[in-house]
């Protein structure tokens, strides 16, 4: 329930979603894929990896990618655990923080305009 609320969220907001069940298909998908605008992760993702390695494994594909975890119980382990540069939610939070999160990460990333 939890992901079919975060998709609906990110759709409506105008983003393009992949979704994953668990740690292994999110890693498939990552290396599947052409270009990444961003991630959000849940720590526990299920069987396979955590949204931590995820997360890792993401950034050795696309360097400076956003990354917004997402916990009901891990957010302690943020300082020693996520990529620089992320941001973490501490379930149950409200679907526009996890929107504004997204969007205040990849305004961060921009390149500064060339004169």
């Amino acid at each position: 329930m939890v992901r079919l609320t975060i998709v609906e969220a990110l759709e409506e907001a105008g983003y393009q979603v992949l979704e994953a069940e668990d740690g292994a298909a999110a890693i498939e998908q990552i290396d599947q894929a052409d270009s990444l605008r961003g991630l959000v992760t849940d720590i526990r993702i299920g069987s396979g990896p955590l949204g931590w390695e995820v997360a890792h494994h993401a950034r050795v594909k696309f360097s400076g990618l956003p990354v917004v975890y997402v916990t009901g119980d891990s957010g302690g382990d943020w300082s020693a655990n996520g990529v620089p540069q992320s941001a973490i939610l501490q379930k149950p939070f409200v679907c526009a923080e996890l929107v504004t999160a997204l969007a205040n990460l990849l305004v961060a990333i921009q390149p500064a305009p060339q004169n």
